[in-house]
C-alpha cells in the first residue's frame, strides 16, 4: 500500500498553444461527472504558477519564459523531493510538459545516489535545447535539461547570454547534473521528432518501443519488457503525455499526432507499469480542454489517473 500525494502544477508557460493550465480543473470536472470522490480522498498541494509571465514580452526567444520556468523548477523540485523523503508517492498533474524536468530534479534531490530510470510516454522526444529548438517552447526541452544536454553538434540557434545563464541554472537544479543517463531512458509511443533529436537518439542508442510494436507484443508483455529494460535502475519515473494517445481519442491536447495509443491501451499500459515497486513517481501532462469537445480528453485522462491510483494504493 502506497500513500499517494497529488501535486498540481497549473502551468502552461512552456507550451506554444494556450490552455494547458486549465487541464487539471477539466480533469476534476470529469471526476465530478463520473460521481467520483477522487479529489476529496487524496491529499493534494498546488504549486504556485508563473502564468502571468505570458503577458510579458518574450526576451529569450530560444527558451521562452525560461526565467519563470526556473522559478517553477525550484518549487516543484522542492515539493517532489519533500514528498518522496516522507515516503509518499508523488502523483503529479501538470499543464505543459516543461515542468517534468523539475519533477526529475526533485526525485534526484531525494535520492541523489540512486540511478533513475525514465519511461517517457509521449509522441515527442522533448530533447531539444535552446541551441536546437525550432520553436523556443520549453515543453520540448525537459529531457535534454535532465541529461545536461546542449547538443551543440546540431546547433542552429545562438541564444542570448541570459538564456544560456538560465539554461545552465536549470540543468544544475539540486546541484546534480546530469540527473539521468541516456542508458536509463525509454521512449514509448514516440512518432514525431526533428532531425536534431533524431541525431541524439541514434548517437546514444536511446531505447524505444513504438505503438506498432506494443500492439504486436500485447500491452502486458510490452509493460514487462519496458520494466526489464530499466531493471538496472534503482527508481523509475513515468511521464505520461496525453498526446501519446491517438487524436481519434480526443484532440484536447496542444500537439496531437496520429497513430497513437487508444485510451484503453494507455490505461492498461500505465496501470501495469506502476505495479513495479521501483516506480517512485507518475506524472500526467498536456490536457488542454480549450481544444476539445465535451471534455473528452479530460474524461479519458481521469480514467487513466484513477486506474493508476488504484494500482498504487493496492500494491503491497
Amino acid at each position: 500500500m502506497r500513500t499517494v500525494k497529488l501535486i498540481e502544477v497549473k502551468s502552461e508557460i512552456g507550451a506554444g498553444t494556450r490552455g494547458a493550465s486549465l487541464g487539471i480543473d477539466a480533469i476534476k470536472i470529469a471526476a465530478m461527472d463520473f460521481h467520483s470522490l477522487y479529489f476529496r480522498e487524496l491529499k493534494s498541494v498546488e504549486i504556485p504558477n508563473e502564468n502571468k509571465e505570458l503577458f510579458e514580452p518574450v526576451i529569450n526567444h530560444y527558451a521562452k519564459h525560461i526565467n519563470a520556468v526556473y522559478k517553477l523548477y525550484q518549487r516543484i523540485s522542492k515539493e517532489v523531493g519533500k514528498t518522496i523523503s516522507r515516503k509518499h508517492f508523488p502523483l503529479i498533474l501538470a499543464g505543459d510538459h516543461s515542468t517534468a524536468g523539475g519533477t526529475i530534479a526533485g526525485i534526484k534531490i531525494a535520492s541523489p545516489k540512486k540511478r533513475l530510470g525514465v519511461i517517457w510516454i509521449d509522441a515527442h522526444a522533448d530533447i531539444h535545447s535552446p541551441y536546437t529548438t525550432p520553436s523556443g517552447n520549453m515543453h520540448g526541452m525537459p529531457v535534454a535539461l535532465s541529461l545536461g544536454e546542449d547538443n551543440l553538434e546540431c546547433r542552429v540557434n545562438e541564444p542570448i547570454a541570459e538564456t544560456k545563464m538560465f539554461w545552465n541554472k536549470l540543468k544544475n537544479i539540486g546541484g546534480i547534473c546530469p540527473k539521468i543517463n541516456y542508458d536509463d531512458i525509454i521512449y514509448v509511443g514516440l512518432r514525431d521528432t526533428e532531425e536534431e533529436e533524431d541525431f541524439l537518439i541514434k548517437k546514444h542508442k536511446i531505447k524505444q518501443l513504438s505503438v506498432k510494436e506494443m500492439r504486436e507484443k500485447g500491452i502486458s508483455r510490452s509493460a514487462d519488457l519496458i520494466l526489464k529494460m530499466l531493471s538496472h535502475c534503482d527508481h523509475i519515473y513515468i511521464s505520461f503525455d496525453v498526446d501519446s494517445m491517438d487524436p481519434s481519442v480526443s484532440e484536447g491536447t496542444g500537439t496531437p499526432v496520429a497513430k497513437g495509443l487508444t485510451e484503453r491501451e494507455a490505461e492498461n499500459l500505465t496501470s501495469r507499469l506502476v505495479r513495479s515497486p521501483k516506480v517512485c513517481c507518475f506524472e500526467m501532462v498536456e490536457v488542454n480542454p480549450t481544444l476539445d469537445r465535451e471534455n473528452t480528453m479530460a474524461e479519458n485522462a481521469f480514467k487513466i489517473l484513477r486506474k493508476v491510483t488504484n494500482e498504487l494504493t493496492s500494491v503491497e
